[in-house]
C-alpha cells in the first residue's frame, strides 16, 4: 500500500512514502535524493524511492529504502535497511551515488584501456610500410 505522501523529488524522480515517516525524515529525504539526482553533468535521471517504514515496533531495523532509477540508458537499483529514518537515507545517498557515478561513466571511451593485441588491438604504433628500409635491409 502507498503512502499518500506521494511527492517528486527532483523533476523526474518521485518519492513514495508507506507507514509513519515524520516531516523531517520527509525533507531529509528530498534534501539527498535532489543533491545526488540533480548534479551537473548527469544524464536524464527517472524513477522512484520508494521509502518505508514498518509498524512492527520488534523490527531491528524498521526503516528500508528501495530506488529505481534510469541513469540514461543505465538502470540503477538500491536498496537499504537500518534502524533510524536519517541513517536509512543516509546509506541510500552514499550507495545512490556510487552507483549513478558508475553508470553515468560506464561506456566512456576515456574511461576504457585500449584492447590487448590478443584482442584485436595494437599493441603500441607501428612504423608505416616502406618508412626506415634501406636497399639491404631484409624482413625478418
Amino acid at each position: 500500500m502507498t503512502g499518500k505522501n506521494s511527492q517528486d523529488t527532483a523533476p523526474s524522480v518521485l518519492l513514495r512514502l508507506d507507514g509513519e515517516v515524520d516531516e523531517d525524515t520527509l525533507g531529509y529525504a528530498h534534501a539527498k535524493i535532489d543533491a545526488v539526482v540533480g548534479r551537473p553533468g548527469l544524464p536524464s535521471v527517472t524513477g522512484e524511492v520508494h521509502l518505508t517504514r514498518a509498524s512492527a515496533h520488534h523490527a531491528d531495523r524498521p526503516w528500508s529504502a528501495t530506488a529505481a532509477l534510469h541513469v540514461g540508458q543505465r538502470e540503477v537499483v538500491v536498496l537499504a535497511e537500518e534502524a533510524t529514518g536519517r541513517e536509512v537515507v543516509d546509506q541510500l545517498h552514499d550507495r545512490l551515488r556510487r552507483q549513478i557515478d558508475k553508470a553515468a561513466h560506464a561506456g566512456h571511451p576515456s574511461h576504457r584501456a585500449p584492447a590487448p593485441p590478443w584482442r584485436g588491438g595494437t599493441a603500441g604504433p607501428r612504423p608505416a610500410e616502406g618508412i626506415g628500409r634501406t636497399a639491404d635491409s631484409h624482413p625478418a
